[in-house]
């Protein structure tokens, strides 16, 4: 299980606060979402990382939903993101929203940083841990949160495909 929460952030500060609380610095992530139209509470994504030369088909399922914390996800890698993408097409998905954003990617023991700078949205800070232990989780998520200055006003409960179409005028 995939247990994260979202926090609308200052991108260079909490930068800095990841960096001194000793997490490692993992890579950089140019990423392109393509998300396509099913329901809520299920995600269907296809992913392009160009600067990785990488391609990822993603299933998600969210598990609590109203809090988007949770979830159960399926991934694989794909070698033709275009050629992904038409065949959802054909077999009848329409495309939904293009979400774009840099990524940094740190860890930290048994917990994953995803610093975004979303094309049109600002910054967020995904805070992660795989773990079938949710409780346990969470309480280990909002310690890191605490240390970094972020609290239960920052936390942004919206899918990034949520505020894009908000953006976009609710289509």
């Amino acid at each position: 299980m995939e247990i994260e929460v979202k926090f609308h952030v200052d991108f260079n500060k909490v930068r800095a606060a990841i960096e001194l609380l000793g997490a490692s610095f993992l890579r950089e992530e140019l990423q392109e979402d393509v998300y396509f139209s099913i329901s809520l509470p299920e995600l269907l994504r296809v992913r392009r990382v160009p600067n990785l030369g990488k391609a990822f088909l993603t299933y998600k399922r969210i598990t609590d939903p109203g809090r988007n914390e949770e979830f159960d996800e399926l991934e694989v890698e794909v070698s033709d993101f275009n050629t992904t993408v038409e065949i959802l097409k054909r077999l009848g998905y329409r495309e939904d929203v293009v979400v774009r954003k840099r990524r940094l990617v740190y860890r930290l023991g048994g917990v994953t940083f995803e610093l975004s700078e979303v094309e049109g949205l600002g910054a967020f800070l995904d805070i992660e841990v795989i773990s079938d232990e949710v409780d346990g989780a969470k309480r280990k998520i909002w310690e890191i949160a605490e240390k970094l200055g972020l609290g239960e006003e920052d936390v942004e409960p919206r899918l990034y495909q949520e505020l894009i179409r908000e953006r976009a005028g609710g289509r």
